[in-house]
């Protein structure tokens, strides 16, 4: 960041980690590996665990799979079991982040940036002008039409994960209203809550 000769700027984004942990399920067998690893790096971070002062923090899981009789979870639960940790994991980066650029010298607020899905989506031109803004670029005709393409096109949300197409995205901003149960949303709103209150989520 502090290299004249690249002149780096970092844009980082985010969105409410309810909508993260709805998309995550949807995709839970194409993200399993990768949250395992996440889970991984929580203990390479610190081999010892979590300070004595702070309670371990609890894995986000699904209903049933603590039930008794001594069998196995279905397979859905377990990937459910990893990508509700992967979350938590995610989300304490993210707090780790927010306040560092809270408190971050002069220097480096100038070459960082938040966005948030949701007001990208709202607000599609105005925050890509914003970014190219921070960047020192220009505003391609093009580039906004693209995006606003991308942000307000016919259909939905394909079925199968990764699959970046034309879509009204300002519905999958509360897609998990309809798809998470209660206690899903309390379990993501327990595990996030302080960097959904510093987002403003």
């Amino acid at each position: 960041l502090r290299e004249p000769g690249l002149n780096l700027r970092v844009v980082q984004l985010f969105r409410d980690p309810r909508a993260v942990h709805n998309s995550r399920l949807k995709a839970r067998q194409a993200l399993l590996r990768e949250s395992i690893q996440v889970l991984r790096s929580r203990h390479r971070a610190d081999p010892r665990g979590p300070p004595r002062h702070q309670p371990p923090q609890q894995l986000l899981l699904p209903p049933g799979l603590l039930g008794g009789g001594g069998r196995a979870a279905p397979p859905q639960h377990r990937a459910e079991f990893f990508l509700g940790g992967a979350l938590e994991v995610i989300c304490q980066a993210w707090l780790r982040d927010l306040l560092m650029a809270r408190h971050a010298p002069a220097w480096l607020r100038r070459r960082y940036t938040q966005l948030r899905y949701e007001d990208l989506v709202r607000e599609p031109r105005a925050q890509l002008r914003r970014l190219l803004r921070f960047a020192g670029l220009p505003v391609p005709p093009a580039l906004e039409a693209f995006v606003l393409n991308m942000t307000r096109g016919a259909a939905y949300s394909s079925d199968r994960p990764f699959l970046i197409s034309p879509r009204d995205a300002r519905e999958a901003i509360h897609a998990w209203r309809e798809r998470l149960s209660r206690q899903q949303v309390r379990q993501v709103e327990a595990a996030c809550g302080e960097a959904m209150s510093l987002l403003a989520y």
